[in-house]
């Protein structure tokens, strides 16, 4: 395959999954500021428990340095030699042996003959290494990673695996190994779909993700992230986070401006509660439009997400019962007055809250 077939085919992977991939956003309001033209920051000061921010874990994206080193792999072919394996394969050509896998049609067990010739996709490839996560790996080459979920086929739980080597794509507008690190991180660009899929540390083959905390227990952070074991099922009943005025409906504002989720006025320090049982993915304020960010995942594909909190009672790792108090509303973010910003995600989309919380009366 040549480099303008190569482009073809990446950009034909980039629509197919386009629907997977949250649509502009907009939320009614203008941005937040103070009156000296800073952001208003969250009670907590991005601690939790009452800690020190010096004391909190740091993002997983943040905690693990990500040196941008990838290969480049020209197209072509292999052929399988009698003892090979694809991972061995894989080794030997410099790609994905996922991409392999998929571009070649096999499945598992991915049984291969000798004799039988492999199409090798080429490209510019990353070697993943111990405690990297998707989206550190996208900030340390300017690279959005919603763009490499894509590229690569990447699928819950979005764990990814100590020398899995994912495929970049096709260029950047500036070669990140000649960009400083402060420019890297400029063009790092964040939303909820890549916390989701892309802030689990990766794991050693025989590694299994660790099991979540209770949340009761008012216990530091580790200094070195982990990967964290979800739910694997899930009925999608929820209940109201909140209750208060509904301030923005789900769904299209025109103008193709789009609301991805609820926002419901309530007074400063109203309790935010869990819609349903989940795991802490993410609590934190590195998402500007929603200031204090809460994701629960509830396992098999349902995320929540709840924004504006002036106040965050959890951290990423814990495991949440339904009802339970995970943080106080505000008005952090681009918002004017306090509210929540409530939002249910199947399978990274976000759906209409209104269609699987009860009837309000």
């Amino acid at each position: 395959m040549g480099p303008a077939m190569r482009k073809i085919t990446i950009l034909f992977l980039l629509c197919s999954v386009s629907a997977c991939i949250p649509p502009g956003r907009d939320y009614g309001w203008p941005r937040n500021e103070a009156s000296d033209g800073s952001t208003p920051t969250l009670e907590t000061d991005r601690s939790v428990f009452g800690q020190s921010p010096d004391q909190a874990a740091p993002p997983t994206w943040a905690a693990q340095s990500v040196t941008p080193n990838a290969v480049t792999v020209d197209d072509g072919s292999y052929v399988v030699k009698s003892g090979d394996t694809l991972r061995g394969i894989a080794n030997r050509t410099g790609a994905s042996s996922e991409l392999i896998a998929t571009t070649n049609g096999l499945t598992a067990p991915y049984i291969i003959q000798p004799g039988q010739r492999l199409k090798i996709i080429g490209g510019r490839y990353h070697a993943v290494s111990s405690g990297e996560t998707g989206i550190a790996i996208a900030r340390a080459y300017g690279a959005p990673w919603r763009e490499v979920v894509a590229l690569n086929g990447l699928e819950e739980p979005f764990i990814l695996r100590v020398g899995q080597k994912l495929l970049l794509p096709a260029a950047t507008p500036v070669d990140p190994q000649q960009m400083t690190i402060e420019q890297r991180a400029a063009a790092f660009d964040l939303d909820i779909d890549d916390i989701v899929t892309g802030s689990q540390p990766a794991l050693a083959d025989n590694a299994v993700a660790s099991e979540p905390s209770d949340w009761r227990k008012a216990i530091a952070p580790p200094k070195t992230p982990a990967a964290i074991a979800t739910p694997t099922a899930f009925a999608g009943r929820f209940n109201w986070p909140v209750d208060g005025k509904l301030l923005s409906s789900f769904g299209s504002k025109g103008g193709g401006k789009v609301n991805d989720g609820l926002n419901i006025g309530v007074t400063k320090g109203t309790p935010i509660r869990a819609a349903a049982d989940g795991i802490v993915a993410y609590s934190g304020d590195e998402i500007g439009v929603f200031g204090g960010l809460i994701l629960l995942n509830h396992g098999d594909g349902w995320v929540t997400a709840y924004g504006h909190a002036d106040k965050l009672n959890v951290t990423r790792g814990q495991k949440i019962n339904a009802g339970d108090i995970i943080g106080l509303a505000g008005d952090s973010g681009y918002v004017q007055e306090p509210q929540l910003h409530f939002e249910i995600r199947k399978n990274r989309k976000p759906v209409n809250p209104v269609s699987y919380l009860p009837k309000r009366t």
